[in-house]
């Protein structure tokens, strides 16, 4: 079985939002840094930063919770695509999360981007997770 980076990156940050921890560690790849990129530009985390250990590449992401530390600050964090089952839409088609709060991260021929900028640029692509 072959592994599912984006699942892991959603996974690990479900878990530590749950548990209420402030920092995760996830492994870097190309794929994890443009998804966290997209996560930190839309205000789901706050801060990322890179670290090397034993030269392998991790990055840092501090979670966002709300002051009062009650509940969590995210809701819900989804894998769409998966490797048994590809889904993939056009830029017509692709899904509204939460009438628009929400965001669509998809993967395209230009690349990883959101919903919105895909629509912009009327291109669609394969639906990777939903955030809201």
């Amino acid at each position: 079985m072959g592994r599912d980076t984006i699942a892991n990156i959603i996974t690990c940050i479900r878990n530590a939002d749950m548990d209420k921890k402030r920092m995760v560690r996830i492994a870097s790849t190309n794929i994890t840094e443009n998804i966290v990129k997209i996560i930190l530009q839309e205000g789901f985390i706050e801060n990322v930063r890179k670290h090397r250990e034993n030269n392998k590449n991790f990055l840092v992401l501090t979670l966002r919770h709300k002051r009062n530390r009650k509940g969590t600050y995210r809701k819900t964090l989804k894998r769409i695509s998966r490797s048994g089952l590809r889904i993939y839409s056009n830029y017509q088609r692709i899904p509204r999360i939460s009438g628009g709060m929400g965001v669509v991260i998809l993967s395209t021929s230009r690349g990883i981007m959101t919903d919105r900028e895909a629509r912009r640029e009327g291109i669609g692509g394969e639906i990777l997770c939903y955030i809201w």
